[in-house]
């Protein structure tokens, strides 16, 4: 037979992980619910694997271009990687950036486990800098929730060169928009809780990687931590994944559209969009009164603190403790849907209107 020529992003969404065309084979990977298997296999225990989880790595994988594992949640897949470090090494991460990561990064710091360097993502040669004697360098790009961008195969390569292990959280831009594995980072990890499963239901993680023997490690912390996901959360994120392109691509252009907009309005002093994907932030105007009225204005707009789902969101960030001192405590975020732009905009612009002085 004539060799198959590689498949497109789309396409590999829609076909990868599912059972042989054989008579009468179901279309869809089924949700196996076991926890002990007949021993003298390659899974033996519950904890060790599932044909679930394997439907949803095995395409999660080919889009990031490497091997998959999944996790109980984003956090886990965090946790696992920041497992790895060595006692009393160096972590260079942005300051900016998923706040649970932040968080165990702090966490891991205060208990003298390892020493963390929280650097400016934007600012590519202080980056390079700061990769010197560093044993893991964690990226996000965009990060979340400034949307700075990072120059990940610059960063990368740094890295590499002095030593350090790159991990980038490549939730917000999807292997659809990046793959870091490509630009030199040796993880990739995902909150598949938000654009992968994308239907605001899911809590799942996950970890992408082209070398075979970390696999293998991080494998075995999974193994040994059990930081394992539910089959029906797997088989949920996969279902999710089948139409990643789709929501992705009418999710991304209702952003640029409303960003359009957002520019023009009164009450914003300022958008911050990345050129791509479905999150954006916004600064109002009239300050921090104004942001906590915004996020209660709305009808279709929900006010909620996760992204990523088919339905559109936005939060005020600074209304958690913990976030950045640094990011303005009167941006907005918005996690962009696939609604109708103008329904969107409508809602929108009204609640906007009542905060114009």
């Amino acid at each position: 037979m004539p060799e198959v020529p590689p498949r497109k992003p789309s396409t590999v969404a829609v076909t990868a992980g599912r059972p042989d065309h054989t008579p009468d084979a179901p279309l869809n990977v089924p949700v196996t619910m076991a926890s002990t298997y007949v021993a003298g296999g390659e899974v033996e225990y519950g904890r060790y694997g599932n044909p679930t989880w394997a439907a949803f790595e095995e395409t999660l994988g080919q889009l990031e271009g490497g091997r998959c594992l999944a996790f109980s949640s984003g956090l886990a897949a965090v946790a696992t990687v920041l497992d790895l470090v060595g006692n009393g090494a160096r972590v260079v991460a942005p300051r900016h950036a998923y706040n649970g990561s932040i968080l165990q990064l702090g966490d891991l710091e205060a208990r003298g486990r390892l020493t963390a360097e929280l650097v400016d993502i934007a600012d590519t040669d202080a980056v390079v800098a700061a990769c010197e004697g560093a044993a893991l360098v964690w990226l996000e790009s965009p990060t979340n929730p400034a949307l700075e961008v990072a120059d990940i195969e610059t960063i990368a390569k740094a890295a590499r060169d002095a030593g350090a292990y790159v991990v980038v959280d490549n939730t917000f831009a999807t292997p659809l928009l990046q793959r870091p594995l490509d630009l030199g980072a040796d993880i990739v990890v995902h909150s598949a809780t938000k654009f992968l499963a994308g239907h605001s239901d899911v809590l799942l993680g996950a970890l992408a990687t082209r070398d075979d023997q970390l696999h293998g490690v991080l494998k075995g912390r999974r193994d040994l931590l059990g930081a394992v996901p539910g089959t029906l959360e797997a088989w949920l994120a996969l279902r999710g994944l089948r139409t990643l392109h789709l929501r992705v691509e009418r999710a991304q252009a209702n952003a640029q559209e409303l960003v359009r907009r957002l520019s023009e309005h009164p009450a914003v002093a300022e958008v911050r969009y990345p050129g791509f994907g479905a999150i954006v932030a916004i600064v109002l105007a009239e300050g921090v009164m104004a942001a906590d009225l915004l996020v209660r204005k709305t009808s279709l707009w929900v006010h909620a603190t996760s992204l990523g789902g088919v339905e559109s969101t936005f939060e005020r960030r600074r209304r958690w403790k913990t976030e950045a001192a640094t990011i303005p405590d009167a941006l907005v975020r918005l996690s962009v849907g696939i609604e109708d732009v103008d329904d969107l905009w409508d809602d929108l612009e009204r609640a906007l209107d009542d905060l114009v002085v």
